[in-house]
């Protein structure tokens, strides 16, 4: 008969050696997938319709959770996932204390500052005048418009930000662009660039001591799929990049 704390320590010892992995959901979920897969961890039946958001996969002791792209930090910091991706923008707005290794260099976008072009072709940028920005990033916004000396006051919005100089809520914006078409369909030009942004992968910093020869693994094999290749799991992006 199995003692009750041999049970407890054989339980202990799964979950050390049984690793999470949380993907994002949007526009990150798919290429996720798909590099994951490349490395042999498939997430068994999840599809874009799916509202599952736990998936066991191909690999013994690995599980995947889909979950909003905002909260994957969260769910790494605090260790209900081991390792996760994230948009960098997502990182720059909600930073949290994860290992950022590898640059996984797809989903590319841009956080920028932009403004309705006036009739005569001069933008409202040039204005000397305190702007009001609509953002869903006022942290990044904040540091940015601080740095440069700029008077600005934020109004935080979840959605729709362009529509906001339209209506005259704001005389700014700073929003997340890929093609730049939803700028120009609501007749605004991007004034600066803040910061680019594209995939990194994360990783919970206990889980890299406890469960380091699991984490480390697959983190050594997803750098291997890039050049040059990047092996260590504390170590910082090597793509240069342009900061708020």
């Amino acid at each position: 008969m199995t003692r009750p704390g041999n049970r407890r320590a054989a339980a202990s010892r799964a979950a050390r050696s049984s690793v999470v992995i949380a993907f994002p959901k949007g526009r990150l979920l798919e290429p996720t997938v798909e590099l994951f897969a490349r490395i042999g961890i498939r997430a068994r039946g999840l599809t874009r319709e799916t509202r599952k958001l736990l998936f066991d996969t191909d690999v013994d002791g690995v599980t995947v959770m889909v979950v909003r792209a905002v909260d994957v930090p969260t769910y790494v910091e605090y260790g209900a996932a081991d390792l996760g991706v994230a948009g960098k923008d997502v990182l720059l707005e909600h930073p949290k204390e994860v290992y950022e290794p590898i640059d996984l260099g797809y989903g590319p976008c841009r956080v920028v500052w932009a403004e309705p072009v006036r009739t005569t072709g001069s933008r409202i940028g040039l204005r000397p005048a305190k702007r009001r920005v609509a953002t869903k990033y006022p942290h990044i916004a904040e540091r940015y418009f601080t740095q440069r000396g700029l008077p600005f006051e934020l109004v935080k919005l979840s959605g729709a930000v362009e529509l906001a100089p339209r209506i005259g809520l704001a005389e700014s914006i700073v929003d997340l662009v890929s093609t730049g078409k939803t700028l120009e369909e609501n007749q605004l030009t991007i004034v600066e660039e803040i910061v680019q942004s594209t995939a990194r992968l994360i990783v919970n910093r206990a889980s890299l001591k406890v469960k380091y020869r699991r984490v480390n693994e697959i983190v050594e094999r997803v750098a291997a799929l890039y050049q040059p290749p990047q092996t260590s799991a504390s170590g910082r992006a090597t793509g240069k990049e342009r900061t708020c």
